[in-house]
């Protein structure tokens, strides 16, 4: 596989999500970046977001619709998200600033080595090695500004 300093490798990967059952379509990123970065099970990502998204407090924006589970996403920001991430041991790097434009775009050349779970505009996904491993090429050409990542140290 080759690519050049403006485009991406892609590898169409759901992190194991339909080899556990799961069906139809969710809004689970989140869920699938960290179980493809992490080399974890699926359903033990899954079980593990929905908890946190259950015994999270109610924030001001919360609203009675409001589903509690990791399958209609994930708020990132919480301090019990940010604690796992940590737990599995990924540490935060940002990569945007207030009024910093984007200084890191969503490709090999930008991205450092290693497994990570990247944040972009509304959605999360896994880069391995300069590798996106989602379920589309969210990529955007090359041009897809990355906010932060969490990178798996060993």
């Amino acid at each position: 596989m080759s690519e050049s300093n403006n485009t991406s490798v892609f590898v169409s990967n759901d992190g194991g999500r339909k080899a556990a059952g799961y069906q139809g379509s969710a809004g689970d990123c989140v869920c699938r970046a960290i179980a493809i970065a992490a080399q974890l099970p699926y359903p033990q990502v899954y079980d593990r977001l929905a908890e946190g998204n259950l015994t999270q407090r109610k924030s001001k924006h919360d609203t009675e619709k409001r589903t509690r589970s990791a399958r209609n996403g994930i708020n990132t920001q919480r301090l019990w998200f940010k604690a796992y991430m940590v737990e599995l041991g990924f540490v935060w790097t940002p990569t945007m600033s207030i009024g910093s434009g984007c200084t890191v775009h969503l490709i090999a050349g930008e991205l450092p080595k290693g497994r990570l779970v990247c944040s972009v505009s509304r959605h999360h996904v896994a880069v391995i090695d300069g590798v996106i491993n989602d379920n589309y090429d969210c990529s955007r050409d090359g041009m897809r500004c990355v906010y932060g990542y969490w990178k798996m140290f060993d």
